[in-house]
């Protein structure tokens, strides 16, 4: 099994919007046997909060399903136990590279890159622009499981 941990901030609007998306497209492909997809904090300020409000409604307007949940802090034994690690933004990424010693495994990527494009998927607790976030997400999630399949 494949496991994927999607990263950010505080995993209230962009991390758990690319794990119901991914969970999502991974279903629709009749790959949940093969690939299972988490969301978690960098930053301890969400800790236990829900998915953030704009967040579930993007993800109704698009019929994406998702579940309560509550966010919760990346640790030292998910770099272990997880096969790709996606951030969503510089300062995740360097958050993840200090958190790993620099990503000895080569794990971590930013979800952008997968559709070759080098920038950050923008928060949208800042911009408040859900929607465009959402574009974002799905396309580097799309694009990752077409990397993840690429060879089956």
């Amino acid at each position: 099994m494949k496991k994927i941990l999607f990263v950010c901030h505080g995993n209230i609007c962009r991390s758990p919007m690319a794990e119901f998306v991914m969970k999502h497209l991974v279903c629709e492909a009749g790959l949940a046997d093969e690939i299972s997809v988490t969301s978690k904090a960098l930053h301890r300020d969400e800790i236990g909060s829900d998915t953030h409000r704009g967040t579930r409604e993007v993800l109704r307007a698009h019929n994406i399903p998702f579940t309560k949940r509550r966010a919760s802090l990346m640790t030292a034994a998910d770099y272990t136990a997880f096969d790709c690690i996606i951030g969503m933004d510089t300062e995740n990424m360097d958050d993840l590279d200090r958190f790993t010693g620099g990503d000895p495994d080569g794990k971590v990527r930013r979800l952008l890159s997968y559709i070759g494009v080098d920038r950050d998927v923008a928060d949208p607790w800042y911009t408040g622009n859900f929607e465009a976030t959402y574009r974002d997400v799905d396309a580097g999630c799309r694009a990752l499981l077409k990397d993840l399949t690429k060879n089956a």
